[in-house]
C-alpha cells in the first residue's frame, strides 16, 4: 500500500492533537508533551455557564468558556497527583481549544488522538469530524479499553482508514507502561508499525500487538481473572482480605491483589469491560462466564464505586485513633474490621525467593488446604481461559504475557506462570479434574515439549504450534537478568554481581534488600573498581530491581549507633567514601543509569560517575536529613563541588550553596529524571533517556564513547567554598526557620551541621580546599548526629513505618 505522506521515523511525530479533556485525554496529552511534542487538546464546547463564569460576567461566546474543558484539563496537570508532567513547566507545550473553533487546526498534526467517552456512536461522530479536516497521511488512532476499532471508521475513505488504528494506553498514561495496538484489517502494516515505533521510542513505552477483539488482550484476561476471583471467593467461603492475601504477590502480582484492584479501578468500570466482552462475544460459555456478579450490581446500584466514592470492597472511616480500612463482609454487605490473615500455606510463599518459588509454595505447600485449593482454582481458569483465548487476542504467547506484565503489573504473564508450575504435571491435574485443555497445549505436550519457552545463550523462544519462535528483542535494551542466566556473571557477593554485558564492558548491578547499601554491595564496589581497571573498558552501575538503591543500610547503622559502637559507626562511613572515591577515580570511565527510587546512598553512589544516565522515572534526592543524619558517603562533598562549579571565577558563592542547602536541608528529590536539574545535582554531561529499557544499553554506550576518545581519570580537585561567612548566613536563615515554627529544634541542629560541611567548615570566604578535608567533616557531622537520642528515634521510626519523624 502507498504511505504518501506518511512520517517516516518516530522523530518525525513533532505535533500531536486529542480530542477528549478527560482523566485519559488529558493524561495522554500530558505524556505526549513530555514526549517533546506540541500537543493541542479539544473538547467540547459547554452549553451553561458555571457560577464563576457568570460572577465574572463571561458569556458562552467567550472564548474562555468555550474552551473551558480543555484549559482546565491544562492547568490541572501542573498539581495533578501523581503528578502527569515530567515538569510542570511543560504544561506550556499544550494548547487548549475547542472542537468548533479549532477543528481545522488538526489538519496541522502529525497524529491525531481521539479519546472521548466509550461509546460507539460519540467516537465514530468524532472521527467523522476528523476526517473533514485531517490532512492525507496523517496517523489518526483511538484511545479505547476494548471497543471495535474497525467498527469505529467503517464508511469512512479507504485513505482514512489505512492510517487508522486504536492506540489504548493504561491508566495513568505517564506510568504504565503498556499500549496495546491494535490494527484493523484496513490499516496499513507500515502505519502499525509507525504508532509501534513512536510509542516505544518517542514515549518509552512497551507495546503489543492485540486483535480487534473485545476488550483486546490485557483487560480481556485481567477481567476475567478477577470475575473468576471474585466467583472463587464466594464459592470457597472466603473473605475479602482472605482473598487478596492469596492473590497479590503470593501470585507474583501486586499488594493491590484483586478487590483492592477493583476499588482502584472502579466497580462501574469492570461492569463496562464485562458487559463488552458478554455483548460482543460469540461463545457461550463465555457469555456466561461475564454475566454481571449480582455482588458487582448491588455494590454499584447502592453506589459504592470503590475509591472514588469512598468505599467498594473497602472503605477508609475515621475513628478515634486515625483513618481504619473496614472490608465489606460478602454475605451480609456490611463493613466490618479487616483481620490479620496468615497460614502455613501464605509464610511459604513469603518466605521463597522469586515469584515463581512463591506461587509453587502456594499451590504444592499443603494441596489438601482450602486456600491452596482456592488458589489452584483461580490459578487453574485463568490459565486455561488465556490458552483457549489465545488465537483470538494476539499473535503469539509472548504478547499476552508482555500485556500482563506491563497492563495489570504481573510478575508472570499467564504462559509463564504456566511453566513456573510445571506445565505437563499441572495439564494432568487438570485433565484429571475434568477440565477441557485446548488441543495446541496437548498437542505441544505430545510433541514432547515440556514448557512453553525455552532458552538458550540468553536468547528466549516462544511456543508457536508445535515448534518454537525467537522472542522479539530490542536492539536498545540489555537484560542483565538473562545474562546472568546464561553464565556472564563476572564476580558477586550476596549484595551486589559484576556482569560481561558485551564489548568488554561490565555492569555492577545491586541486589540486596530495597537495594540499600551495606557492606556486601561496598565490597562488591571495591573489588568490581579493581576488577574493571585491570580488565575491561568500563562499568556501567545499574540494576533491575524495582528501585535503583533506598539508601544505606539504617539498620546496620542504628544498631551500631545504640550500642555505642563509634569506631565501628566511623568505619562504616569511612568504608563508604573511599569506595565512593574508589568509583570516582577509577582509571576506566563510569557510568551510572538509576531509575525510580535512588535515594541517599543511592544518590551517593551515581554522583562519582562521569556520567548519569537517568530513566524518566528517577525519584532522585539526598534525603538523609529525615532521619536526622547528613550525606556523608561524599555526597556532602559532591553537593559543595557541584555549588562551586556552578558558580564564576572569583564569584559570589552563596546562590549557589543557599540552593544546594535548602535541597538537601529540606531532603527534597525529584519527581521525575528532568527535575533532577532543579535540585541542582544534574551536570552538563548528564542525561535523561526517555526510552527506560534502553537506559543500560545507553549507558554502556557511553561508556564505549568516553573510552573510544581516551578517557583519563579526573585529579582530585580543590573545591571552593563559602567558608565561616556563608554559614554565617545559611544559620541566619534556619534560626527564622526554627522561630517561625516551621522546623523544630532538633531539624536547626541537623541543619547546622549541613551547613557547617558545605560551607568549608570555619576556613576564610573563597577558601580552597580538598576532597578528604570535606570528608573529615562529613564524617564528624554524621558521628555527633547518630549520637543524638532524636536523631535515633527518627532512624526507628522510619525502619519501623517508612515514613519521617518531625520530632
Amino acid at each position: 500500500m502507498s504511505t504518501k505522506g506518511l512520517p517516516k521515523t518516530a522523530a518525525s511525530i513533532r505535533s500531536a492533537a486529542v480530542i477528549g479533556s478527560g482523566v485519559m485525554g488529558a493524561g495522554i496529552a500530558a505524556h505526549l508533551a513530555n514526549a517533546g511534542m506540541r500537543v493541542l487538546l479539544l473538547d467540547v464546547v459547554p452549553r451553561q455557564l458555571t457560577a464563576e463564569e457568570e460572577r465574572q460576567g463571561l458569556t458562552l461566546a467567550d472564548a474562555k468558556v468555550r474552551s473551558r474543558l480543555a484549559l482546565a484539563a491544562v492547568a490541572r496537570m501542573a498539581k495533578a497527583q501523581p503528578a502527569q508532567l515530567y515538569d510542570a513547566a511543560w504544561s506550556t507545550r499544550i494548547k487548549a481549544g475547542n472542537l468548533e473553533d479549532d477543528l481545522a487546526a488538526l489538519g496541522d498534526a502529525d497524529w491525531i488522538i481521539e479519546a472521548v467517552v466509550e461509546r460507539l456512536d460519540v467516537k465514530r461522530e468524532v472521527l467523522a469530524a476528523i476526517a473533514s479536516v485531517r490532512r492525507p497521511g496523517t496517523l489518526v488512532s483511538t484511545n479505547t479499553s476494548g471497543l471495535s476499532a474497525g467498527a469505529m471508521v467503517a464508511g469512512l475513505s479507504e485513505e482514512f482508514r489505512r492510517h487508522f488504528a486504536a492506540t489504548h494506553f493504561f491508566n495513568p498514561p505517564r506510568y504504565m507502561k503498556l499500549v496495546e495496538i491494535v490494527p484493523t484489517a484496513s490499516t496499513d502494516p507500515a502505519v502499525a508499525g509507525l504508532l509501534k515505533e513512536v510509542c516505544e521510542k518517542r514515549l518509552g513505552k512497551g507495546v503489543v500487538i492485540a486483535k480487534d477483539t473485545p476488550n483486546f488482550i490485557a483487560n480481556r484476561i485481567g477481567s476475567y481473572g478477577m470475575l473468576v476471583t471474585l466467583e472463587d471467593t464466594l464459592a470457597f467461603g472466603l473473605t475479602v482480605e482472605e482473598a487478596d492475601a492469596l492473590t497479590g504477590p503470593a501470585m507474583g502480582r501486586p499488594k493491590t491483589a484483586t478487590f483492592r484492584m477493583l476499588d482502584l479501578v472502579g466497580l462501574d468500570t469492570l461492569l463496562h469491560v464485562v458487559d463488552n466482552v458478554r455483548e460482543r462475544s460469540e461463545d457461550a460459555a463465555e457469555r456466561a462466564v461475564f454475566a454481571r456478579p449480582p455482588v458487582l450490581e448491588k455494590l454499584v446500584a447502592a453506589g459504592r464505586l470503590g475509591e472514588k466514592s469512598g468505599a467498594g470492597f473497602y472503605r477508609k472511616v475515621k475513628g478515634a485513633g486515625g483513618s481504619v480500612i473496614e472490608s465489606l463482609n460478602l454475605g451480609t454487605m456490611e463493613y466490618g474490621a479487616q483481620r490479620a490473615i496468615s497460614s502455613p500455606i501464605i509464610d511459604a510463599s513469603k518466605s521463597a525467593k522469586g515469584a515463581a518459588a512463591k506461587v509453587r509454595a502456594l499451590l504444592r505447600t499443603d494441596p489438601s488446604d482450602r486456600y491452596a485449593k482456592f488458589a489452584w482454582s483461580t490459578i487453574k481458569r485463568t490459565l486455561l481461559y488465556s490458552a483457549a483465548q489465545l488465537h483470538a487476542i494476539a499473535d503469539s504467547i509472548a504478547d499476552v504475557d508482555r500485556a500482563m506484565r506491563w497492563g495489570f503489573n504481573w510478575e508472570l504473564g499467564p504462559f509463564e506462570l504456566w511453566d513456573a508450575i510445571g506445565l505437563r504435571e499441572s495439564v494432568a491435574r487438570m485433565k484429571t479434574e475434568g477440565e477441557d485443555v485446548p488441543a495446541w497445549v496437548s498437542e505441544l505436550l505430545e510433541a514432547g515439549h515440556e514448557s512453553f519457552y525455552k532458552e538458550a545463550d540468553n536468547i528466549r523462544s516462544y511456543a508457536a504450534g508445535v515448534s518454537y519462535k525467537l522472542e522479539e528483542r530490542e536492539s536498545d535494551s540489555i537484560s542483565l537478568t538473562g545474562l546472568k542466566a546464561s553464565g556472564r556473571t563476572i564476580l558477586a557477593t550476596s549484595g551486589a554481581s559484576l556482569i560481561d554485558i558485551g564489548d568488554d564492558v561490565a555492569c555492577l548491578e545491586f541486589h540486596s534488600p530495597n537495594n540499600a547499601i551495606g557492606g556486601d554491595i561496598l565490597s562488591a564496589i571495591r573489588l568490581s573498581a579493581a576488577e574493571v581497571a585491570s580488565n575491561w573498558r568500563g562499568l556501567v552501575i545499574a540494576n533491575e530491581g524495582r528501585n535503583f538503591c533506598v539508601g544505606a543500610n539504617l539498620m546496620l547503622l542504628l544498631m551500631e549507633a545504640q550500642n555505642g559502637e563509634w569506631d565501628e559507626v566511623e568505619d562504616i562511613i569511612r568504608y563508604f567514601q573511599s569506595s565512593m572515591l574508589q568509583l570516582k577515580r577509577l582509571e576506566r570511565p563510569v557510568v551510572a543509569a538509576p531509575h525510580r527510587m535512588t535515594l541517599g546512598g543511592g544518590v551517593e553512589a551515581c554522583l562519582p560517575a562521569d556520567r548519569i544516565i537517568y530513566s524518566p522515572e528517577t525519584y532522585f534526592g539526598l534525603v538523609e536529613t529525615g532521619v536526622g543524619l547528613i550525606p556523608a558517603g561524599g555526597g556532602s562533598k559532591e553537593a559543595a563541588a557541584l555549588a562551586a562549579s556552578r558558580t564564576v571565577a572569583g564569584g559570589d558563592l552563596q546562590p549557589q550553596l543557599n540552593a544546594m542547602f535548602e535541597t538537601i536541608a529540606l531532603a527534597k528529590a525529584s519527581s521525575s529524571g528532568f527535575e533532577v536539574s532543579k535540585l541542582g545535582f544534574m551536570r552538563p554531561q548528564d542525561t535523561v533517556i526517555m526510552r527506560q529499557d534502553a537506559r543500560i544499553a545507553e549507558a554502556k554506550r557511553a561508556v564505549l564513547e568516553l573510552d573510544r576518545a581516551g578517557y583519563a581519570a579526573p585529579a582530585e580537585q580543590a573545591i571552593r567554598v563559602a567558608g565561616r561567612e556563608g554559614k554565617a548566613v545559611l544559620k541566619v536563615g534556619v534560626q527564622a526557620m526554627r522561630l517561625s515554627g516551621h522546623i523544630s529544634e532538633h531539624d536547626e541542629l541537623i541543619a547546622g551541621k549541613l551547613g557547617h560541611v558545605l560551607a568549608g567548615g570555619d576556613v576564610r570566604a573563597g577558601a580552597e580546599v580538598s576532597e578528604p578535608y570535606l570528608l573529615d567533616l562529613e564524617c564528624e557531622a554524621f558521628l555527633s548526629l547518630c549520637g543524638e537520642r532524636k536523631t535515633q528515634e527518627r532512624m526507628s521510626h522510619m525502619l519501623r513505618t517508612g515514613k519521617p519523624l518531625r520530632n
